[in-house]
């Protein structure tokens, strides 16, 4: 079967010359035909994501196209403007698949507003929303290693898709022939016939002003005298980031200059992820040098930011995504209680991997948490639901451990942007005051409990890696885990029995522990891999660290 549709590939006339290339290199290979060919990239909630290359299970200009074509297919079923909006980063072809599925969508009657240059998620979600456009595609493999791309596609308020829509639209795509199904017509044509437009000015200014309009403390930085590092990591935020922070008055801005320019390369590190430490590695060196109060990096598609912080003693240390988001959430809740912004009965929302130190500190303001499941769409429907009941401005701040941040309900993904801005206003109030990021994140630690949250992950690379997984997942429910690392087990709440839990069914394990920890078993939605997400609480961190400790050897024999 994938032998036959090998064949078919190498008989079809190709446009890119690469693919050609890669087709003749594996000539006579057939683990490698059948790695490319045997499966489909799966369309799912958060789109495709694969490695670039040549066949049905990779990520190129065919597989874009029809999936595209699945995407029209949709649109022509849900009325409204027609029209949809298209972003992308600065991956490899990540401007090539966003110029053809434009193409794909002009030339089944369908209007596109696609950016000039390249733009982060929250600028896509915001035009989605802008425009009133029935779809949003961005084109990213957000912080895969370089070989990979995506193409994430968002419903008409700016949200990732529902599972309801992707799987609509994945039927269209597997009733669409992968080389020969897709409508087309050239660029060109859909820019001559009006059906492809360029996003105006005045759709970016009006984000720009959005973002600014959640500002805690207006006017703040202006006179801080902040000095701040800055990496892009050769991604889309270097325009974004940098324009927000000088219209706050931050302009002490010393960019990484290794990882300033957008390469999907990405040269300086293997993963291009400002959770890992190689990531921010010479973003740290230069603020050493230079003795910056904060180090700042984006992710290429600048949904997530990781931060350092220079401490007392002159060194510089990261802050978990856990951490930053509790302390944006005290800033902004304590910040709008003092300037009196605070709206009635405000919410917070985070995902149910996150620190339940959150759950404690919004607590202790007055504010609603509400805990979703994983994925940032989820914290999106809850401002759905907010705006839905006429109640949108009581939505005041959302996170996900995994760096993501949104602070306003002008988008529905997560924003590095804003979490720049918010991040580095909240450095500039605590320098103020002659305090610090850090004093305050040890004051919040003196008063509710020193929480530790790590998360491991096992890799299951392979096409065989899915099963692998699906067959730990099945045992782990089978047969659940009386103790771990000698903790008994007090409850265990399984999400795929959504009667338990009030959310939709998702495949996560949650064991509770005697004493108060907790452990996550998740796999992931996007990569090969099984997580598990640890909480502890001890007296000091290294009473914490211990039991995380003796809880991740625990459970090595069962994952990996």
């Amino acid at each position: 079967m994938y032998l036959d549709e090998y064949k078919r590939w190498c008989q079809a006339e190709l446009e890119d010359p690469a693919l050609v290339k890669e087709l003749a290199e594996i000539a006579g290979d057939e683990e490698q035909i059948k790695e490319r060919f045997a499966i489909s990239l799966k369309f799912g909630t958060a789109g495709l994501r694969g490695v670039l290359g040549v066949g049905t299970n990779r990520m190129n200009i065919y597989v874009v196209r029809q999936a595209t074509q699945g995407l029209a297919n949709w649109v022509k079923t849900q009325g409204g403007n027609q029209l949809v909006a298209i972003s992308y980063d600065s991956r490899i072809n990540s401007d090539v698949f966003a110029r053809e599925a434009a193409c794909v969508l002009a030339a089944n009657g369908i209007h596109v507003r696609i950016y000039d240059a390249l733009m982060p998620v929250p600028a896509l979600s915001f035009a989605t929303r802008y425009y009133g456009a029935n779809a949003g595609i961005m084109v990213t493999a957000s912080h895969n290693p370089a070989k990979y791309n995506g193409y994430k596609a968002y419903g008409p308020d700016g949200c990732q898709m529902t599972d309801d829509a992707a799987a609509v639209v994945y039927a269209e795509i597997q009733k669409t022939d992968v080389l020969t199904g897709a409508k087309r017509v050239s660029f060109q044509e859909g820019l001559a016939s009006g059906l492809i437009q360029y996003v105006e000015d005045s759709c970016k200014e009006a984000l720009y002003d959005a973002i600014k309009a959640r500002s805690v403390r207006p006017g703040l930085c202006k006179t801080a005298g902040l000095k701040l590092v800055y990496s892009p990591l050769n991604g889309s935020g270097l325009v974004p980031v940098t324009r927000i922070l000088n219209d706050i008055g931050i302009t002490d801005i010393t960019i990484v200059p290794e990882q300033k320019d957008p390469d999907g390369n990405f040269p300086t590190c293997p993963y291009p992820n400002p959770e890992i430490f190689e990531a921010l590695r010479l973003g740290l060196e230069l603020a050493k040098k230079s003795g910056a109060d904060l180090m700042l990096a984006t992710d290429p598609d600048a949904d997530r930011v990781g931060i350092a912080i220079r401490c007392p003693d002159g060194s510089y240390e990261l802050v978990s995504g856990n951490e930053v988001g509790v302390l944006l959430l005290d800033y902004i809740c304590q910040g709008r209680k003092e300037t009196g912004t605070m709206p009635d009965r405000p919410v917070a929302v985070k995902s149910i991997v996150s620190t339940p130190l959150a759950d404690a500190v919004a607590a202790s303001y007055g504010v609603e948490m509400r805990n979703v499941l994983t994925g940032f769409k989820w914290i999106g429907d809850q401002i759905a639901r907010l705006e839905a009941a006429g109640e949108v401005d009581r939505f005041i701040f959302g996170f996900e451990e995994s760096y993501g941040y949104l602070a306003g309900p002008y988008v529905r993904d997560k924003d590095a942007v804003i979490g720049s801005m918010l991040i580095c206003e909240m450095a500039a109030y605590y320098r103020s005051i002659g305090s610090s990021i850090k004093e305050r994140l040890e004051e919040i630690y003196a008063k509710f409990g020193r929480y530790l949250n790590k998360v491991d992950s096992f890799e299951f690379p392979g096409l065989s890696g899915m099963d692998k997984m699906a067959s730990i997942m099945e045992n782990l429910r089978k047969n659940p885990p009386a103790e771990i690392g000698g903790y008994p087990v007090a409850k265990v709440t399984d999400y795929e029995k959504s009667a338990e839990t009030g959310l939709p069914p998702a495949n996560v394990l949650i064991y509770s522990l005697e004493g108060g920890a907790t452990v996550v078993v998740r796999p992931s939605g996007t990569e090969p891999k099984i997580k598990t997400y640890f909480t502890t609480l001890g007296k000091d961190l290294a009473q914490a660290q211990a039991q995380k400790d003796q809880l991740a050897e625990a459970l090595k024999p069962i994952l990996a």
